[in-house]
Order: structure tokens, then sequence, then C-alpha cells
């Protein structure tokens, strides 16, 4: 059985920064989308095939797809048939199998909306040791995270997985010192439900990744209040400092954003400034088997969603990060071993 790395480990195995940018004489890249049912898809496809791409993202083509949809969410499959007539006016070809898709790429997005199946999808290409995007939200339970990276790491394949959020400009700013160091900071963005998917993964975590992209790690524990209309998910982190979650359901305002606390000012965080940085970012990796983000992270992000699902269960007691990660590790080992990955 494939044991499981702790959270510190996985940072020294994969992570690292990349300051490589792509040229527009960089060799070309083939990617391959697995998944049809999200506009995520497209999106990349338009900006990747735009044949006046900057360079930053340029000579890096999507060349095939193999659309799949959930048939228990509606939403998913409902996508399917536009969204293949909209990338195959890219030129792009319609496989009927990951093997197939494999066969033709050097790199993939997977772009499955459903988090659920995004372990098996993965795996073989982890095999094959194609780097990968996976895209929110990186798996359905925070067992199938972690098994995700465990196995990322066993194949020696390049992997990361993030919101757009995350590479907003006043995002990134803020992390970068924009008001000193980061003493707290509120988050917000649309909060809607899937009954599939635990209650902030489906689009809660847009707004956690904000919270996490400038508080950076060190949660240890989370109190969540929640009603029909609302979240609020309160975490505490080692050093005292404070990060909340607002989750928004109600009929009125809504949008992505917030508040940081600095040390030297307060800030809004800023709007969600589309694909493009994301993409950027994605190119990177892609190119130079870099992984731009430190998978303790993220690995920390679906620990907080999990436990603030937890404190609600508990009537809103605060649940510790380390409890959660515990029972979803030895999970995630039995769950790799049921697949074959030892």
């Amino acid at each position: 059985m494939l044991r499981i790395l702790s959270a510190a480990l996985l940072v020294s195995s994969l992570f690292a920064l990349s300051s490589t940018n792509a040229a527009d004489d960089s060799p070309p890249l083939k990617v391959g989308i697995i998944g049809l049912d999200t506009s995520h898809a497209t999106a990349f496809t338009a900006l990747l095939n735009d044949p006046k791409a900057l360079p930053d993202v340029a000579n890096c083509r999507v060349v095939a797809a193999y659309p799949q949809g959930s048939p228990d969410i509606e939403s998913s499959t409902s996508r399917v048939p536009s969204y293949i007539e909209a990338v195959k006016k890219h030129d792009v070809e319609i496989v009927d199998s990951i093997a197939e898709l494999l066969k033709r790429v050097d790199c993939v997005l997977l772009e499955t909306n459903d988090g659920r199946p995004h372990l098996e999808q993965a795996l073989p290409v982890f095999q094959a040791r194609k780097p990968v995007f996976i895209d929110k939200p990186l798996a359905g339970t925070l067992d199938d995270a972690i098994a995700l990276f465990a196995a990322a790491k066993k194949y020696d394949c390049p992997m990361f997985s993030s919101s757009s959020l995350r590479y907003a400009k006043g995002a990134q700013e803020l992390r970068n010192g924009a008001i000193g160091d980061v003493l707290g900071c509120d988050a917000y963005s649309p909060c809607s439900l899937e009954k599939t998917h635990p209650d902030l993964y489906w689009y809660g975590i847009h707004g956690c990744e904000t919270l996490f992209t400038v508080m950076g790690k060190g949660c240890e524990s989370v109190s969540r209040i929640s009603t029909p209309d609302f979240e609020l998910a309160a975490g505490q982190w080692s050093d005292g400092r404070i990060g909340t979650f607002r989750g928004i359901r109600a009929k009125g305002a809504s949008g992505y954003g917030g508040t940081a606390f600095g040390s030297k000012g307060i800030r809004e965080i800023g709007k969600f400034d589309g694909y493009r940085p994301l993409a950027v970012e994605i190119i990177k990796m892609f190119r130079t088997k870099v992984v731009p983000l430190d998978p303790a992270e993220t690995l920390e992000i679906y620990a907080f969603m999990e436990a603030a699902d937890e404190s609600k269960r508990r009537g809103g007691a605060p649940v510790k990060l380390a409890e959660v990660m515990k029972k979803a590790e030895i999970a995630a080992a039995e769950r790799l071993a049921a697949l074959g990955v030892k």
C-alpha cells in the first residue's frame, strides 16, 4: 500500500517556484482536455488557440478533448453538447477515451466540473507522466485530494490545482507585501451548493482560495455558522491571526473579493481578473515541469473546508484541521490501494 506522505514531505518533494517565462519561440506544446462540462474548458481553448496569443501562452494549443459529464449533475451533462461544438470551432479533435487523448498530447487540462472522478481520471495521466492542471474542485473529498498529490508524487508527474481567483492581481499584490505583513483577511464569494459535494467545495472554493492566497498556510482550526442563505467560516492561524470566508447564496449583491488587514494598511482584495493569469501559470508548469504552488497550501484549503463542514455538524464548535487530515490520510491510502496504486 502506498504510504501517504505528510504535508511537510509533500512540500519538499513537490513544491518549487518557477521564474521561467514562456516565449513565442518555445517548442510547440499539444494540450489535451478531459471534461467539456465547464466554461473553463472553452475559455482556456479560446485563449490558447488564439492566433494572436501573447508570448507567455503562445505555441501551446489545445488539440484534443475527451468530453465527459456527470449523469447525476444536470448542470454538467447539459453543457457537454454545446461545449463540444465550441471547441471544435478551434480545430480540437474529440476523442472517445483518456487513453486516446494521451496518445495525442504533451500535457493535460483536467476540466471535469465534478471533483469526484478526478482521481480515476488523473491516474492514467500521472502514469504517462504528462503534466496536468486539475481545475476546481480538486476532488470530491479530502481523502481524494490527498490521494491525488500522493499519486502524482509516486509517478513523478507535475500537477497542481487552483481557483482562478488565486491569480487575481489584487490577491497576488497582497500576498507579495502590498500592505506589509498580512494580519488578517475577510474573503467572500458566491457559495452555491451541489448535493454531491461537501458544502464549500463546489463554489465556496473560490473565496476560500482567495483567503489562503492572502493569508498563506498555518490555519489550525475552523468554526462555522451556516444559514440557508449565508456561510461564515472563521479560521484561527497558528500565529494568532484570524481569517474568514463568507459564502453568499441569498438574492442581492454578490461577487468575489474581500478585505485584507496588514501591518502597513488595510486594502480591498479586488475583483476576478479572468482566466488568463491562471493560464499563464499553467503554461509555465507545462513547459518547466515545475509546480507554481505549494501542495501543502492546497491541501490546507481543502482541510479548512472539510473542518468547516465538521464544525457545522458539531453546531459550530471549533474543529482542528489536523483532526480531519489524520482521518483523511488513512482513507486516502485505502482509496489508492483499491485502485491498485501501491
